[in-house]
């Protein structure tokens, strides 16, 4: 009789072979192919003894959440993909709720990894709070592990080898993540027959795309921001205003950007994807004119961001709209602590305390503040607050991060058009970062 034997994030094969995709082992698999090799053993008829996944004892999970229609037909989907895959649903549409409705099905011993701490308190208090029992952590410090376990990617991560055969089913917070070398061993380790990916972004590259089918399953279900807006997500407008430099910061710009395009110019060099970008900055660090070049054109960027006619249209804006619930966005943190000290803004970045940071959304969400200021804590994952305008002042060229930033003020308000405005200095690069982030 074959036997089966998790150890070290592999699946051990005693007692006889698996003939698994063509190819015969006599010792062990990738943890991952558990499921394979279990469906394959029953297929075949032959006999085994499953020694490699210990099931918990899980105590009874039921919720009062009512699912709306398309979250219903994503896990309907995902049902009839044998309990695999990846939904893409916008920020705001409830990809947690779907979660909770997936563990409420399968009953199953589950580990939520997420890629923050900030998600892994938020996901315990939801989960708690939906099925009344305790819910462990993992990650800050923290290894509670209980049936119901939230993770950092990190932390499940590092712990594959001593947990990797106790969970049944895994979901995958903000997905994306997942294919990062690091991060890919909570998929390839970990038993888990049952896999969940969420997120609002899937990666596009084919590499990325490839792995995820692989190791959680493909995209099972998916929709945008445009198919929700008026029904179930706000109705929403974006306006990019496009705001002159001063003549002093100018002239500041075009010496500065010019050391960094004719250094590129001699060179030779052509940036014409993220990855040229990545490598021009991995040349920057051997070599000492590609660097002066880099610093030069970070520092002409950094005038575009800040401009001043940037902070006088955000100050005219808010006068204009006192009573619209707004989140402002920086890629800088220096600028962010600027504002609030110049406006008296409360401000989110990650070098804010926890209770802090929960005081200051808490305050937001009940209408004691109106507004608050952010550099890139609160694109991802946070459970922000019903905003209704949103104002990009500056932000990368990914069009994840833009996608992010709307779903921030898109959660329904009856009879409200959310906007979002960002704010482009014209005659720099960042108008071309403005057309790549909007690009589907």
């Amino acid at each position: 009789m074959i036997k089966l034997r998790f150890e070290r994030g592999r699946i051990l094969v005693e007692d006889g072979e698996v003939l698994l995709d063509g190819l015969k082992a006599s010792d062990s698999f990738p943890a991952y192919r558990y499921r394979d090799i279990i469906d394959h053993l029953n297929h075949t008829k032959q006999e085994y003894e499953d020694n490699a996944l210990v099931k918990q004892q899980v105590p009874q999970l039921k919720s009062d959440i009512k699912l709306r229609d398309y979250q219903q037909e994503s896990i309907d989907k995902w049902r009839e993909d044998t309990h695999r895959g990846i939904i893409v649903l916008p920020t705001g549409a409830g990809k947690t709720i779907v979660a909770l409705k997936a563990i409420e099905e399968l009953q199953a011993a589950t580990l939520v990894v997420v890629p923050t701490l900030v998600l892994v308190d938020q996901w315990r208090e939801v989960l708690g709070e939906a099925f009344k029992v305790e819910v462990g952590a993992l990650g800050g410090g923290k290894e509670d592990i209980k049936p119901l376990t939230v993770s950092t990617y990190d932390s499940a991560s590092l712990r594959s080898r001593k947990l990797g055969d106790i969970f049944e089913l895994i979901i995958f917070d903000e997905i994306h993540h997942l294919p990062a070398p690091s991060y890919r061993r909570v998929a390839t380790r970990y038993l888990a027959p049952y896999r969940l990916g969420l997120t609002a972004t899937p990666p596009s590259d084919e590499g990325s795309v490839e792995l995820l089918d692989e190791i959680v399953g493909g995209i099972v279900y998916r929709l945008g921001v445009e198919d929700l807006a008026g029904e179930h997500l706000s109705d929403y407008a974006v306006k990019t205003v496009r705001l002159p430099l001063t003549p002093e910061e100018k002239g500041e710009y075009d010496r500065l950007y010019g050391v960094y395009r004719d250094f590129l110019q001699r060179r030779n060099i052509r940036i014409r994807s993220a990855r040229d970008y990545m490598r021009f900055i991995q040349r920057s660090g051997r070599d000492p004119e590609a660097r002066r070049a880099l610093l030069s054109r970070n520092r002409a960027m950094d005038t575009a961001f800040n401009s001043e006619s940037k902070i006088a249209y955000l100050k005219s804006l808010l006068s204009a709209n006192p009573e619209e619930k707004s989140i402002i966005f920086t890629n800088n943190n220096k600028l962010v602590y600027r504002l609030s000290r110049v406006m008296l803004i409360p401000a989110i970045t990650h070098q804010t305390p926890r209770e802090e940071r929960e005081d200051i959304l808490s305050k937001f969400h009940n209408g004691t503040y109106l507004r608050i200021l952010t550099s890139r804590v609160l694109d991802e994952g946070v459970d922000v607050p019903d905003a209704s305008m949103g104002v990009i002042i500056s932000g990368s060229g990914s069009s994840r991060q833009f996608v992010q930033r709307l779903g921030r003020i898109l959660r329904k308000k009856p009879g409200k058009q959310a906007v979002l405005y960002e704010l482009v200095s014209v005659g720099t690069a960042e108008t071309y970062i403005s057309q790549r982030r909007r690009q589907s």
